[in-house]
């Protein structure tokens, strides 16, 4: 992109917020194009968009979408899946209230006082030392982590970097396409409260890095974690034209479930159409034990996602829902922004809307274009710079093992290295 393009779109993301009466760290949304009788509503005007996206999509929505419908797959009505974090909102809402519960000393120790039973992944290195660094926290009880910078800086690491402070990788033993072991860590450190507590606690931290600058940096143990989050006004309105339309809108996230909900509230979209990383209670306490997908401990991430999607909105069960479905199956319309969402965005059979975070496997594909119905965007606030061109046909698969190989197309082919175009 040159440097007139991004003032261009930087132009075009002020002409945007202008119109909504915002500034660009308020979460109001953009002001939708005029309807009429004989037309429904078409994306915002001046959205920064790139290319003819929005024209695309708008095509969409007037040849699949039903003016004024509810709205239900159940009913015969188009589904449009989003990830969550970086893809309608700017950061990661995950991060943040893990962050935010770790200051306010909200996570608890494991109840049985064996950090294993925190994670079926963690390493042994890393179990001894979250020991060490949290032997003073009582089994069960939350600990002293807004005093206790030693034991917050371990578990910060362990979620963050997936090693301990010691370098020492701090998972292993899983299925890399079906589970990130350090996002699931996330919602299993959830574990003791009720999920009424935890929505609190999402409520709380949500409304501090909304209200955050943007830039904002918090401390976090003893170091400085990002600190602020932002809906993307394109997104919002873009979920908000695809509700006017008649879409079935649902949100598929890595974050865990309580915490995407509170988010996706604002949205209008309802808690049984938010699907996030779940586990298990006992009564209405909840677990470190993972629901399971497919009949195994898989998340929503990467293969997970299409799992997730295919048991909950299509009612395929077992080994079968990790395989794509028939088109009467899928959804139309989905949006991501990373690896993790390459599998979900791949089986949408109308558009596949990317916001470019340089992630190497997504964008291999999006850029090789199978289908043609790839829509690359830049990111609306604080977009990537280009990448260096992406080695797809080396590293641009994540294999199981979490190693990287060659991106094959559907009949077997190497997809090429790519060059970043949109930015």
């Amino acid at each position: 992109m040159t440097r007139l393009t991004r003032l261009a779109s930087a132009a075009a993301l002020a002409g945007l917020l202008a119109m909504s009466g915002c500034s660009s760290h308020d979460s109001t949304p953009a002001a939708p194009s005029s309807t009429s009788t004989a037309s429904c509503r078409t994306l915002a005007q001046n959205s920064a968009w790139y290319g003819d996206n929005r024209d695309r999509i708008d095509a969409m929505l007037t040849k699949l979408g039903t003016c004024g419908a509810a709205g239900s797959v159940t009913a015969g009505a188009p589904l449009a899946l989003f990830d969550w974090d970086n893809t309608i909102v700017k950061n990661d809402i995950g991060d943040a209230t893990f962050f935010w519960m770790v200051r306010n000393g909200k996570l608890r120790a494991p109840a049985d006082g064996n950090w294993a039973s925190t994670s079926m992944f963690l390493t042994p290195p890393a179990v001894a030392a979250l020991a060490r660094a949290c032997a003073a926290a009582k089994p069960g009880q939350p600990m002293p982590t807004d005093t206790d910078t030693a034991c917050a800086d371990e578990l910060v690491s362990v979620y963050t970097d997936a090693k301990t402070k010691a370098g020492e990788p701090a998972f292993a033993g899983f299925n890399a396409r079906r589970m990130e072991p350090a996002y699931a860590w996330a919602a299993q450190m959830q574990a003791g409260w009720r999920e009424a507590e935890v929505i609190e606690f999402a409520k709380t931290a949500r409304k501090e890095n909304l209200d955050a600058p943007a830039g904002t940096e918090q401390k976090v143990g003893s170091g400085m974690q990002t600190g602020w989050v932002r809906y993307y006004p394109q997104m919002r309105d873009l979920v908000e034209t695809l509700h006017a339309n008649g879409f079935d809108v649902r949100i598929i996230s890595a974050s865990a479930e309580p915490v995407a909900r509170v988010w996706a509230e604002e949205l209008n979209i309802p808690a049984d159409h938010v699907m996030g990383v779940r586990t298990e209670r006992d009564g209405d306490v909840l677990t470190s034990r993972l629901v399971p997908c497919g009949g195994e401990p898989a998340i929503t991430y990467i293969e997970g996602k299409r799992c997730r999607v295919n048991e909950e909105v299509f009612g395929v069960t077992g080994p079968a829902a990790f395989t794509q479905q028939p088109e009467p199956k899928r959804a139309a319309f989905a949006a991501g922004d990373s690896d993790t969402d390459v599998t979900f965005l791949t089986d949408a059979t109308a558009l596949r809307l990317v916001l470019n975070r340089n992630k190497t496997e997504l964008m291999c594909t999006a850029y090789d274009n199978a289908g043609g119905n790839w829509l690359v965007n830049p990111m609306f606030i604080d977009p990537k710079k280009q990448a260096e061109p992406y080695a797809c046909a080396t590293k641009g698969h994540i294999e199981p093992t979490g190693a990287k190989a060659p991106l094959h197309r559907a009949d077997g082919s190497v997809v090429p290295d790519q060059q970043d175009r949109v930015y």
